[in-house]
């Protein structure tokens, strides 16, 4: 999957990508993600499909990825017409599974909802799961979709207790993966981003304990967080989708799995 991952190219437009396809600033650990759905989505796939090989299976996954984060980040509709001419082309007859394990790890890794508003015409429009407007406030309009890192953020504050203190989030993201000082192709530097952006955004309070002598901080949830969604919605997403949230971080250790459960 190291062929896929090009950390300091921008996103391509996937008509104008060659073989192997580049599908930039996606790390290590989230293309291991679509590795796993993908070999998930063959076992299930029907017997008058034609299994594919892997290979070619995350290549026409890491398209229609790349495809759709580009449809994001501009806020456009796209249509499973257009994703077939655009996209897969000669392997129309894999577009329900590609779709299906594309949309899948869009919700749980980048935290994007792929929502059908046309049945008729099969039409699509791609939103931030659980209405989280950060993605909307990237003042270049780059980067990929962090909304599913917030929402993973959120959750690790719930269960800390809140507020949370510091080195209890660390630990818990340093489990999914995240340190800190370490940059993250998807998520950037992780202190700077919960510490500065997300604070002055509001999604997150970053204070230091009361009378903590060395000083000690903690987390908690900030007003943005609390006017754009709820605890009890943060709660009510992370349980419909343990499992595959589980499924996709395939890095999480089987003890951390347990303690996730």
């Amino acid at each position: 999957m190291s062929e896929l991952s090009k950390p300091e190219e921008d996103l391509q437009d996937p008509g104008e990508a060659q073989s192997p396809v580049e599908v930039p600033h996606l790390e290590a650990e989230v293309w291991e993600a679509v590795s796993h759905l993908a070999s998930d989505a063959l076992a299930a796939t029907s017997a008058n499909v034609e299994a594919l090989p892997q290979e070619i299976l995350d290549r026409m996954m890491a398209n229609l990825l790349n495809f759709l984060l580009l449809k994001y980040r501009a806020k456009e509709l796209t249509s499973q017409a257009e994703m077939l001419n655009e996209v897969l082309r000669d392997n129309q007859e894999h577009f329900p599974l590609v779709f299906s394990e594309v949309s899948e790890c869009l919700q749980l890794v980048f935290g994007v909802d792929v929502k059908e508003v046309d049945p008729a015409e099969h039409t699509y429009i791609l939103v931030p799961t659980l209405g989280l407007t950060c993605d909307e406030m990237l003042s270049d309009g780059e980067g990929l979709p962090k909304a599913g890192f917030l929402v993973l953020v959120l959750s690790v504050i719930m269960r800390c207790g809140d507020p949370a203190p510091e080195e209890a989030v660390w630990e818990a993201l340093s489990r999914l993966g995240v340190y800190v000082g370490r940059e993250h192709c998807v998520f950037g530097e992780p202190r700077e981003l919960l510490t500065q952006v997300w604070v002055q955004e509001g999604y997150l309070r970053y204070q230091q304990v009361p009378d903590s002598h060395p000083a000690r901080y903690e987390f908690l949830w900030g007003p943005r967080a609390y006017v754009e969604t709820s605890k009890w919605h943060v709660m009510a997403f992370l349980l419909r989708i343990t499992e595959k949230a589980l499924r996709a971080f395939p890095f999480l250790s089987a003890e951390d799995a347990g303690e996730e459960e």
